[in-house]
């Protein structure tokens, strides 16, 4: 039986990639493309698929985001996530919003049929090294860290700010006017009780999350 796979992410090479990894493990596979979360969407309504590869950082409304709106639609369709950023943080956030599975870019050469199969046969997907501390991070009902009382938009804001980009850059990148970026920076600071981008970027780093 062919696999459908539909890989929303909106670089070119990343589909590619994907696809060719796919294509030389299934026998038979039929893919569909998004790049955006209308397109996600309008895929999805369109056709029965086995996976979702879902990239976190989509122009406009963003991978964690769609997650949600999926959950919300009742859609019965397996999401793998699939992001550069720090799988530890990204991947809780991701199993809590309903995803089957969390994948980093950087194995999924190595790991991505693996991840495939397992969520294609009921299970949920996590990478060896991060399963014990997920489980744990799970089931933990201590005191949340300050990144975590941030909105999925604050959040995907505090690591590009964290990684670099100036609010320019990020208003390019998430399809939002400038003034908006600044708001998030601006609650993003205050929620976390922190003074600037500097001190942003090293609380970022301490809690791994760039």
């Amino acid at each position: 039986m062919a696999r459908k796979i539909l890989i929303a992410d909106d670089h070119s090479a990343i589909r590619i990639g994907v696809k060719q990894i796919c294509t030389g493990e299934f026998p038979a596979v039929l893919f569909g493309e998004a790049i955006n979360y209308a397109d996600v969407f309008q895929k999805l309504k369109q056709n029965e698929w086995d996976i979702l590869i879902l990239d976190i950082d989509l122009p406009g409304r963003n991978g964690l985001e769609i997650l949600k709106q999926i959950k919300a639609e009742k859609l019965k369709i397996p999401v793998l996530m699939f992001s550069f950023h720090s799988e530890e943080q990204i991947a809780l956030r991701a199993m809590k919003l309903g995803a089957a599975g969390y994948l980093s870019k950087d194995v999924a050469d190595m790991e991505l049929v693996k991840a495939i199969n397992q969520i294609m046969a009921g299970k949920k997907y996590v990478s060896q090294s991060l399963s014990e501390k997920l489980l744990s991070l799970l089931d933990d009902n201590s005191a949340k860290e300050p990144h975590e009382y941030l909105s999925e938009r604050e959040y995907q804001t505090l690591l590009l700010i964290a990684s670099g980009k100036t609010v320019s850059e990020i208003a390019g990148i998430l399809c939002l006017s400038t003034p908006t970026i600044s708001t998030y920076r601006a609650r993003i600071l205050e929620k976390m009780k922190l003074k600037n981008n500097a001190e942003l970027t090293t609380y970022a780093i301490t809690q791994k999350l760039v």
